[in-house]
C-alpha cells in the first residue's frame, strides 16, 4: 500500500511497520539494530493537524495533535456500518487499557453510507459499539485525505513530537500494535518526550437513556406458539414475550460475557438473531462469535458453536465445538439443518450441531456481489435470513441488496434488489432503478419480502413477481413517532418479524419493538409488561445508577415514620406488575435500623403508599436507598428504567421530626 502525506510517499503500510517488529525482534536476539529502529520510533514526516470546525465525541472540546503532544496517538480510519471495523474494537480497547496513561486512540469516521455523514447517527454508533475514545467526524473526508489513507478500517501511530511511525491497513492489530507501542514508550520515557497522563473525557454514554430495551436488534416471532423473541442486544439477554408484549422469560443474567448455564446465569456478547424450533431457541452471540441454544423447558443455555475465538480465515473449520465463527448475525432451522448469515466471513454458512458439523455453505469469502454457484459466488456482510423453503433470502448489507441462495439441490446465488458495494440509495420502484441502504433485516409474508432499511429508516417490501421494491413504513427523516405508516418514523430499524397480521420491528436506535398492524395501517410501540419476571442487571449494577445526595433530615429519635412521595415526569406511569423496589440501609444500625435491628429493609411500592418506621436513637448516620422503578410513556409504549442510588444524611435528635417525607424523582432521560 502506498500512503501520500504532503507532498511525500510513503512505502509505510506494512512493510515498514513489519520491519519494525522485526527489528526490534532482532535487537532482542542479537543486539543488532536497535541505532536503526530509534530512528525509525523519531520519524520522519508530521502528522496533518486535525482541521477546525469538525464535531467531536466523547470529548468536551475538539482534540488538536498539538494538544496531544507527549501523547503517543493511535488514529483509527472507520465507518460505524463496517464488520471489520468493529472487529478491532477489542484490541483497541486492550491497548487503551494497557496503556492508559501513554496513549490516546481518535476514531476518524470517514463515512461510507450518506446515513454515516449525520452526527447523531454516528453518536448513537459511539453508544452502541459502547466507544470510550474520541471520535471526530470526518464527513468531508478531510483527514482521511491528509492522510491518503484507502480502506477501512487503516491505521496511524503517531509519536509524542507529532512525527509519523507506523500505517497499518485491517484487523489483527493488536500484537503488531502493542510491540511498537511498548517501544516507543520505552524510547520516549528515557528521552523525555512521553507525557503520561489520561485524557479527559466528556463520554456520550452519560447521556445514554434510560429506555427498558437497549439498541434491539432483531425480533423474530414464533407461529405455532405465539411468541416473540426480543434480542436485547446491549443488555446482552433476550426477552420472550407473547404478541401483546407480556414478559414469558428472560434468557441471561444481563451482564456482557460468556457464560453456559441457568437463564439466570447466562451471559452474551450483544447477540443479534435468533431463531426457535419447537423448544430449543438458536441465538446468534455475535460479539462472543457462537452459536448458543437456550432449552426453554430446562432453561438452560450451551454453546453449540464456536471456538471460543473470532475465525482469523474464511473457513475454520472442525468438530463444531472447536469451529472458529466470524461475527454470526442471523440464523434459521431448515429441514434440521443451521443456516447462519456470517457477517464477519462474507458467507451463508450450514451447520448440524448434533453432528459436530459448520461449513461455508454460500459465498467464497470474498467482499463484494458476485452472483454465481454457491461457492464462487461473493457477499458482502449478510446480516438478516429467512427461508421459504426452496430459498434462503438475505440482506446483504454492504452491497445494499436483497439477495437470495438456492437451498438443496439447487446451486445459486441471485439478486433481487441492488447493485454492488457502493450503489445505494432510497429509491422505490422496479428492481432495476430501486435502491437501499444497509439493509439489515428480511421477513416473508404471502408471498411478499419485509426489509428493514435500516440506514434509510423505513420498512419497505418487495415483490418477487412484480419485481418492485417499495416503501411500506416509515418517513424521510429518523426519529420516533407512531401514527400512520408514512407519518411514522423510525431510526435504524434492525430486524422484523410477520406475524397475525402484524409486523414488529426491532427500531434499534428508538430502543422500542415498533408493531405495524398491516390491517389498519397504522403503527405503535409495544409496551413490555409483566416485568415481574425481568432478572436485569439494573438491579445490581451500581456503575450505571444514578446517583443523588438529598439535603440532610433531622429524625426524631424513637421512631421515625419514612413516607416515599415517589415523584413521576408528566406524561409517564409506573408499569403495573413490575419491581418497583427501594432498599434502604442505615450506614450505623445501632443508630438507626429497621424491623427490630435490621440494617437494611427492602419493599416494593406497586403504585401504593408505603410507610416505613424506622428506630431511631440520637446521633449521626447515613441512609442510603437504592431504587428502581420500571416506567411508561402514557400515549405509547416507550418504556424507561430508572436506577437511583440516593444518599441522604440524618441527624437523630429529640427535636427532629417523627414523620418525614422523602422525594424520590424520577428521570426520563431521553
Amino acid at each position: 500500500m502506498t500512503i501520500k502525506i504532503g507532498n511525500l510517499t510513503l512505502l509505510l503500510a506494512l512493510v515498514i511497520f513489519g520491519y519494525a517488529c522485526e527489528a526490534e525482534g532482532q535487537t532482542h536476539k542479537e543486539g543488532i539494530d536497535s541505532v536503526e529502529l530509534d530512528k525509525f520510533l523519531e520519524g520522519s514526516t508530521d502528522a496533518p493537524e486535525f482541521p477546525d470546525g469538525l464535531t467531536w465525541f466523547n470529548v468536551e472540546k475538539p482534540l488538536s495533535l498539538k494538544k496531544l503532544e507527549g501523547k503517543l496517538v493511535l488514529l483509527d480510519f472507520w465507518t460505524f456500518c463496517c464488520i471489520n471495523c468493529m472487529h478491532v474494537l477489542p484490541d483497541l480497547k486492550k491497548l487503551e487499557r494497557k496503556y492508559d496513561q501513554e496513549l490516546v486512540v481518535v476514531g476518524v469516521h470517514s463515512a461510507k453510507f450518506t446515513n454515516e455523514l449525520e452526527s447523531e447517527a454516528i453518536r448513537q454508533a459511539v453508544l452502541r459499539y459502547e466507544i470510550e475514545h474520541p471520535v471526530v467526524n470526518d464527513r468531508d473526508f478531510q483527514i482521511w485525505s491528509s492522510y491518503g489513507v484507502s480502506a477501512w478500517p487503516s491505521f496511524v501511530l503517531i509519536n509524542p513530537k507529532g512525527k509519523i511511525i507506523g500505517v497499518h491497513a485491517g484487523e489483527g492489530i493488536y500484537e503488531p500494535f502493542d510491540r511498537i507501542i511498548g517501544r516507543a514508550v520505552d524510547y520516549f520515557e528515557k528521552s523525555g518526550d512521553l507525557k503520561p497522563s489520561p485524557l479527559e473525557l466528556d463520554l456520550e454514554r452519560n447521556d445514554l437513556p434510560n429506555t427498558l430495551l437497549s439498541f434491539p436488534g432483531k425480533v423474530k416471532s414464533n407461529s405455532s406458539s405465539h411468541r416473540l423473541i426480543i434480542t436485547d442486544s446491549n443488555n446482552d439477554r433476550i426477552i420472550v414475550t407473547d404478541l401483546e408484549g407480556r414478559v414469558l422469560e428472560i434468557i441471561g443474567s444481563g451482564k456482557n460475557g460468556n457464560r453456559d448455564g441457568s437463564f439466570e446465569q447466562a451471559e452474551f456478547n450483544h447477540p443479534q438473531g435468533t431463531f426457535l424450533d419447537g423448544d430449543l431457541l438458536y441465538i446468534a452471540d455475535t460479539e462472543n462469535h457462537a452459536v448458543r441454544r437456550a432449552d426453554l423447558n430446562k432453561r438452560e443455555v450451551e454453546t453449540v458453536l464456536g471456538c471460543g475465538r473470532q475465525a482469523r480465515l474464511f473457513s475454520e473449520i472442525d468438530s463444531a465445538d472447536a469451529t472458529c465463527l466470524n461475527s454470526p448475525w442471523d440464523l434459521l432451522v431448515n429441514e434440521d439443518k443451521l443456516y447462519i448469515a456470517m457477517a464477519g466471513s462474507h458467507q451463508i454458512w450450514v451447520a448440524d450441531p448434533d453432528q459436530n458439523s459448520a461449513v461455508p455453505y454460500a459465498g467464497s469469502g470474498r467482499e463484494a456481489r458476485i452472483d454465481a454457484r454457491l461457492q464462487n459466488a461473493a457477499l458482502a456482510q449478510p446480516s438478516g435470513i429467512v427461508s421459504d423453503g426452496n430459498l434462503l433470502y438475505f440482506a446483504d448489507s454492504e452491497t445494499s441488496s436483497i439477495r437470495t441462495a438456492e437451498l438443496p439441490p439447487g446451486d445459486s446465488v441471485k439478486t433481487l434488489i441492488g447493485e454492488d458495494l457502493f450503489d445505494y440509495g432510497d429509491i422505490d420502484g422496479h428492481a432495476d432503478s430501486a435502491r437501499l441502504q444497509h439493509p439489515l433485516g428480511v421477513a416473508l409474508h404471502d408471498g411478499k419480502i419485509y426489509i428493514a432499511d435500516t440506514y434509510n429508516s423505513k420498512i419497505k417490501v418487495i415483490d418477487p413477481e412484480e419485481m418492485t421494491s417499495l416503501t411500506y413504513a416509515g418517513s424521510d427523516v429518523p426519529g420516533f413517532e407512531d401514527g400512520a405508516l408514512h407519518e411514522a418514523k423510525f431510526n435504524e430499524p434492525g430486524g422484523l418479524t410477520v406475524i397475525d397480521g402484524r409486523i414488529y420491528v426491532a427500531d434499534m436506535n428508538n430502543h422500542a419493538i415498533r408493531v405495524i398492524d398491516m390491517k389498519t395501517e397504522t403503527v405503535s410501540t409495544l409496551r413490555l409488561t409483566g416485568l415481574n419476571k425481568m432478572t436485569t442487571a439494573h438491579a445490581e449494577n451500581t456503575s450505571i445508577a444514578r446517583q443523588i445526595e438529598l439535603p440532610e433530615m433531622e429524625f426524631k429519635a424513637g421512631k421515625t415514620s419514612l413516607k416515599f412521595k415517589i415523584n413521576l415526569p408528566e406524561g409517564y406511569e409506573l408499569i403495573e406488575q413490575a419491581p418497583q423496589t427501594i432498599n434502604l440501609k442505615s450506614a450505623d444500625r445501632e443508630v438507626l435500623s429497621f424491623d427490630d435491628g435490621k440494617e437494611s429493609y427492602e419493599f416494593e411500592i406497586n403504585g401504593q403508599p408505603v410507610n416505613v418506621v424506622a428506630v431511631t436513637r440520637e446521633g449521626m448516620t447515613e441512609l442510603s436507598m437504592e431504587a428502581l422503578f420500571y416506567f411508561c410513556k402514557k400515549e405509547s409504549g416507550l418504556c424507561l428504567v430508572d436506577n437511583l442510588q440516593i444518599k441522604l444524611p440524618v441527624t437523630i435528635d429529640g427535636a427532629g421530626k417523627s414523620e418525614i417525607e422523602i422525594p424520590v424523582d424520577i428521570e426520563a432521560k431521553l
